[in-house]
């Protein structure tokens, strides 16, 4: 982040100014990239990094000034920013790009665009308009993470602050539907710990622990307000809350386990800290927090839906409350390649919705 800082005010700005003086623009780096969350290492610099941004422009001055602005980058920015190469060369069968010293014309990594195209390219939709409920729930939560997380080095067309402010957080009603959504995950699955030991399947209890263990980390994520990067980060974003000193080696533990009763009584504790932690938000009444028996079976469970419930009755929007406990697209949905298109992920919460899709502000399918 601090290179691509240092790309947009030691060259670009300077370039800018020489060749295109009193240029509107808007300069970022959003979007995709460990370095824009903030977890970038040493390792993160073998490909697709080093100094880079977004330079949004107005559609008539994209149209009149972007390739000649890619023109001039290419023949004139220096060949390294604090040691760093500016040319992004590909490499290799996948696409991948490494930061190679620049031997004439610079490949550099400056995208130029128009702020409503690429929002709506990376997010699905244009959040300069009104953003509606189907619009929060057909993102994923990496999507909107990316949004709003890198850093805006300079804001000449005045949209992408605005723009972040509106992103930063979802709506209330909608944040209470998709916590109550991940309570039921968790209800769903918290006594097949106990019954998958039961029958000897250490293994099947394990993966359920697990499974079980993520939707903890999301759930927490989601109570303090971050949105959950995937599955790479998720680790790492979780330990960044304050709750994960308590709660970070009660969930290595569970996972680690490799006897059924001790992984109960691992996530049993993890339920009970997590039930207390949304007690402290004050979004519903207090729900008793205590784990307890899976009805007449002797598993220890939270019985997570309580919370759910508790949740849904303090949702003002009826379309919300009568919604499906499916919630956002990627509390339904889990594979890589359908996260990663926007096209599919509106289509795919559409039809989860059906009918309810108008009320939501999204077309309906017939």
């Amino acid at each position: 982040m601090e290179l691509s800082d240092r790309l947009y005010h030691e060259a670009v700005h300077p370039l800018l100014s020489r060749h295109f003086p009193g240029l509107t623009h808007t300069a970022a780096l959003i979007g995709a990239g460990s370095e824009v969350l903030g977890f970038d290492t040493v390792r993160s610099t073998d490909h697709d990094w080093g100094p880079r941004l977004q330079l949004f422009l107005r559609p008539d001055d994209l149209a009149e000034y972007g390739t000649r602005i890619s023109e001039v980058f290419a023949e004139r920015l220096p060949a390294t920013i604090a040691g760093y190469s500016t040319n992004l060369v590909p490499t290799g069968d996948h696409g991948t790009r490494h930061m190679r010293p620049a031997l004439g014309r610079v490949q550099h990594g400056a995208v130029i665009a128009e702020p409503g195209a690429w929002l709506t390219d990376y997010l699905g939709f244009d959040p300069r308009a009104e953003i509606t409920t189907l619009d929060w729930l057909a993102t994923p939560t990496q999507i909107l993470a990316g949004a709003t997380a890198g850093a805006v080095f300079h804001d000449g067309l005045a949209q992408l602050h605005p723009v972040r402010r509106q992103l930063a957080w979802y709506p209330d009603d909608v944040w209470r539907y998709l916590l109550a959504c991940q309570w039921q995950r968790v209800s769903q699955e918290e006594p097949f710990v106990g019954r998958c030991g039961d029958v000897g399947d250490e293994l099947g209890s394990a993966i359920i622990a697990a499974r079980l263990a993520r939707d903890l980390m999301r759930l927490c994520l989601l109570l303090n307000r971050v949105y959950p990067p995937y599955s790479k980060w998720l680790g790492s974003a979780f330990a960044r809350l304050p709750c994960a000193t308590r709660l970070a080696p009660i969930l290595a533990a569970a996972v680690a386990a490799t006897d059924w009763h001790e992984r109960e009584h691992c996530l049993a504790a993890a339920y009970e800290a997590v039930a207390a932690l949304h007690n402290e938000t004050g979004l519903t009444e207090p729900v008793d927090p205590r784990t307890r028996s899976f009805h007449d079976r002797p598993y220890r469970v939270l019985h997570a839906e309580r919370f759910t419930a508790a949740l849904i009755a303090t949702i003002h929007d009826p379309a919300l409350r009568d919604l499906p406990l499916t919630g956002a697209i990627d509390q339904f949905a889990d594979s890589t390649d359908a996260l990663g298109s926007r096209t599919l992920t509106r289509r795919l919460a559409q039809a989860v919705f059906s009918n309810r899709a108008e009320a939501l502000g999204g077309p309906r399918l017939m």
